[in-house]
């Protein structure tokens, strides 16, 4: 009996567990096939590895610029003091998409082809679609939807809110656009004459500029100022009317 027990403990000794069975030899091949394809398009690149993580790094910063951020560099110094001349800010380019609209107060980039030229500008939303833009009231304010509007936090030092006397209702799918620095700025109240009476349609706005970047010094965020707040929508301005 005690001969019999030996034998079966040696026997059951004998036979490989489920984990031991398994070698780092059979399992090699498995690990390496997961890098089977970079291995294979790295060996048809120059530079190998290093240069297809670069190349994909430049996939991913331009299918982000093209879709979601994109950075603009200010042109002139029609939005000081805010923005200067040189500044780089970011630009949201989904901020409108998924049923999302511009706001009052909004800094926006849009594509100014066919209304300002033929180039990308900056200016700040001041009416949207069925607005009542007017300027300017006894104390020399823009009014819009029939309510003042105190732009002091924003407006260029020294800058009235408009020399130019302007009565407009804003077409719906549109923006009424202004620079903060108005005595510098050729925005809506300088093409209320032309094609599409200076209104921006809002399907050429490429996004909302949300910060600026650069340079470091200067860097903040871009938020919408507290003066539109009060405004009513143009319904309700009609409505008391």
């Amino acid at each position: 009996m005690d001969t019999e027990a030996q034998h079966t403990e040696r026997d059951r000794s004998s036979r490989p567990s489920g984990s031991e069975g398994t070698t780092p030899e059979a399992a090699g091949p498995e690990d390496r096939s997961r890098f089977a394809l970079v291995s294979r398009v790295s060996s048809c690149i120059p530079g190998g590895r290093f240069t297809l993580i670069l190349l994909l790094c430049l996939l991913f910063l331009l299918l982000l610029s093209t879709f979601v951020l994109r950075p603009f560099q200010i042109p002139s110094g029609s939005m000081e003091q805010g923005l200067r001349v040189g500044d780089r800010v970011l630009v949201n380019k989904l901020a409108y998409r998924f049923g999302a609209a511009p706001q009052r107060g909004d800094i926006v980039v849009f594509d100014g082809t066919g209304y300002f030229g033929h180039a990308d500008y900056i200016k700040r939303v001041v009416g949207v679609g069925g607005d009542s833009v007017v300027c300017c009231d006894r104390e020399g304010r823009i009014q819009v939807n029939g309510r003042p509007v105190d732009e002091s936090g924003f407006l260029y030092p020294g800058d009235s809110p408009s020399t130019v006397a302007f009565d407009v209702v804003v077409p719906g799918g549109t923006l009424f656009v202004l620079g903060d620095h108005r005595s510098d700025s050729s925005d809506s109240r300088d093409h209320l004459g032309s094609p599409g009476g200076g209104m921006i349609p809002v399907g050429d706005v490429i996004g909302r500029a949300d910060w600026i970047i650069w340079p470091v010094g200067h860097a903040t965020r871009l938020n919408r100022p507290d003066a539109y707040a009060r405004v009513p929508a143009a319904a309700e301005a009609g409505a008391h009317g």
